[in-house]
């Protein structure tokens, strides 16, 4: 079946007592069993089974199987956020002593994150990505990942991810994609030798910005951190998705293709159009022929390119005056909701850093990031212009 199918008719572990076409939302915390050996199965995890919500749930289950389905992975582990499931993979592979080798064009909470690691003995090791010379020389005994965003938030840098798998791979390290920004209805990462995902279900799963989720997408290669995921991250951090974001976000799920094909010819439209307008100073999108990035991204990802782009005016003051002025478009964070959405990332996501650190990550007091929706693109240009004009 194509993807499209699988989404809406992957089907339910057990049959629904009332034969109910949508996955019920089991908010219970606990599940009887038949008897003491089941049950002891179950919590060992010799049956798969479930018997505790804070690490089983019949609701996340499901939407767990449906991704493994559509990705081909051999486990999906739910989680309450991204930022959950990136914290709970990064502390899966790493330890005392050992580095993370990753991009210096990383989220900034992101990017916070495995610079605090440091704390614990963990060494980030943060240099340029798409300079493979350096990844190889970066690359030693003690690296315990390859870490990277298939294309960087708000920087737009898209690396080649089949070389750094193949470095990764030749020192014996998995290499972990957080591939939020295109998603895995668009893109094969196993193919490309990505061998764990990370993704925020907050965005295009849940399409409505309904509720917040993360996932790691194990696609087998390593089973000691497969075992590590279910055992320490499920039983021990208590970071499990809750079931009433697991319904939202399987509904989500079985409309995310419509609506990521229009989000994507959306941005593309945008982008080509905003390059004309009086005031935008420079439009940075994979999806344009000249970008750096559009042929490597078209190989790894295919023709769509996502829903998010950058635009720079003249100014830090400029950037808040349209940010002001918007009237269609919304002033909010998150990323993909079906509502086109603009931030300012200098003094948003990333206003706590420095400006030492924001030239060093590339992040410019010029630049807006636009997350494109589902509207008609003519009518979110016409915002844009009565922004920038007024």
């Amino acid at each position: 079946m194509k993807k499209e199918t699988i989404a809406i008719n992957t089907p339910y572990a057990r049959t629904d007592a009332y034969g109910s076409l949508a996955v019920p939302i089991y908010t219970n915390v606990s599940f009887e069993f038949d008897n003491a050996e089941e049950m002891a199965d179950a919590f060992c995890f010799r049956i798969k089974a479930p018997d505790y919500g804070r690490v089983a749930n019949p609701t996340v289950s499901n939407l767990e199987q449906r991704v493994r389905q559509l990705t081909g992975a051999a486990h999906v582990t739910a989680f309450n956020s991204g930022m959950a499931a990136i914290s709970g993979m990064l502390l899966t592979v790493s330890a005392q002593g050992k580095n993370i080798v990753t991009s210096q064009h990383l989220f900034g909470n992101t990017w916070a994150l495995i610079n605090g690691m440091s704390r614990f003995g963990v060494k980030p090791n943060l240099l340029d990505l798409t300079d493979l010379n350096a990844v190889e020389k970066a690359v030693d005994e003690q690296t315990c990942c390859i870490f990277l965003e298939i294309v960087t938030n708000p920087q737009q840098e898209v690396a080649d991810i089949k070389a750094l798998a193949e470095i990764a791979h030749r020192y014996g390290v998995p290499l972990i994609a957080d591939s939020t920004a295109i998603p895995f209805t668009d893109t094969n990462m196993k193919e490309l030798g990505v061998d764990f995902e990370v993704v925020s279900s907050t965005k295009y799963l849940s399409g409505g910005g309904t509720s917040l989720g993360g996932l790691i997408i194990d696609y087998g290669a390593f089973p000691d951190y497969t075992k590590r995921i279910k055992l320490d991250l499920l039983l021990n951090l208590g970071a499990y998705m809750t079931p009433h974001a697991a319904y939202m976000q399987t509904l989500g799920l079985e409309t995310l293709n419509v609506r990521y094909q229009r989000q994507a010819a959306n941005a593309l439209w945008l982008a080509k159009a905003m390059r004309e307008v009086e005031g935008i100073k420079k439009v940075t999108y994979i999806g344009l022929p000249d970008n750096p990035y559009h042929e490597l991204a078209q190989r790894q990802f295919g023709p769509t390119a996502g829903a998010m782009l950058t635009i720079d005016l003249e100014s830090k003051e400029a950037c808040f005056s349209f940010l002001n002025r918007l009237k269609l478009i919304h002033r909010a964070t998150n990323l993909f909701d079906n509502r086109t959405l603009a931030i300012h990332p200098a003094s948003t996501i990333f206003g706590l850093f420095s400006e030492h650190q924001l030239e060093q990550m590339d992040v410019r007091q010029t630049t807006i990031r636009l997350s494109i929706g589902l509207e008609h693109p003519e009518d979110l240009l016409s915002d844009i212009k009565q922004a920038l004009l007024a």
